[in-house]
């Protein structure tokens, strides 16, 4: 009975990372701990690492696991550390929030959310913007998010990101992936950190080093999260992530600090080879 349970959370969790109803890389990575927990094996791995496979994070996770032989034991030290980490970032990045600013967020990061919202219980006054995020609206997610914080939210249209973004004193992103020379993060990020710069906004990605990998894989999604137009003359293309330069940025805040890309890189190659 115990085995049949497990396997139906298994499926059930598996599916929830692959239709978005699980968002964020952070999320997507403790629920696939989760998941692996309930089936620790090879072929459940290779399962899991397919519902994203542009996830370092959760492949760093997975990775750690299949090497211990104290699984249980090793996946709560592993969410013990990525949540000092998590909170490190929360800390720096509110260090940059002053009173009165304007703040510039896209899509839905459980990091930026709870930078924050870590300002707000500092008592500092400020308001967020965001995009809709389309086509699944995850700036609307994030919105009413910041809401329940009782954070002062605008949201516009994608389209409308200039107008808003041009107003704004910073622009915190999160992350889903860094290379030596990149970030991948929700589609957009790329052209939003374009017009940042035009308006001379600073600009910060913000993750954990463990979100290092060699190379970034983008998979393009189902176009009828788009548009679902069964006319064969149409083409819909749905690419869920894009490549920022990391030399486009301000810098980057992770657990070692707001570092600079050469900095970042390399302590987060450091920690790559030593997990």
């Amino acid at each position: 009975m115990k085995k049949k349970a497990n396997s139906s959370s298994f499926k059930r969790i598996l599916s929830n990372i692959k239709s978005i109803k699980i968002q964020g890389a952070e999320n997507v990575c403790k629920a696939g701990i989760q998941a692996y927990l309930l089936q620790p094996n090879k072929t459940a791995a290779k399962q899991i690492l397919a519902t994203r496979p542009t996830e370092p994070l959760l492949q760093n996770a997975i990775k750690v696991l299949e090497k211990t032989k104290f699984k249980k034991r090793t996946a709560k030290k592993f969410l013990t550390n990525l949540k000092k980490s998590h909170d490190k970032i929360s800390r720096l990045g509110n260090k940059l929030i002053k009173n009165d600013m304007n703040i510039y967020t896209h899509c839905h990061s459980s990091t930026v959310i709870d930078i924050l919202k870590l300002a707000k219980k500092k008592k500092k006054k400020f308001v967020v913007y965001t995009t809709e995020v389309e086509p699944l609206l995850q700036g609307r997610t994030t919105a009413k998010d910041l809401a329940k914080a009782k954070i002062k939210t605008i949201v516009a249209p994608d389209l409308a990101a200039e107008n808003s973004l041009s107003k704004c004193d910073l622009f915190f992103f999160g992350a889903d992936a860094f290379t030596k020379t990149e970030v991948a993060n929700k589609i957009g990020t790329s052209t939003l950190v374009k017009l940042a710069k035009i308006h001379k906004v600073p600009t910060y990605s913000c993750g954990v080093s463990l979100k290092f990998t060699k190379k970034i894989t983008i998979k393009k999604r189902s176009g009828k999260e788009v548009w679902d137009e069964r006319n064969k003359k149409i083409e819909v293309l749905n690419q869920p992530f894009d490549k920022t330069k990391l030399k486009d940025l301000t810098g980057i805040i992770s657990e070692y600090g707001i570092l600079k890309r050469k900095e970042f890189i390399k302590k987060a190659r450091v920690k790559l080879k030593n997990i």
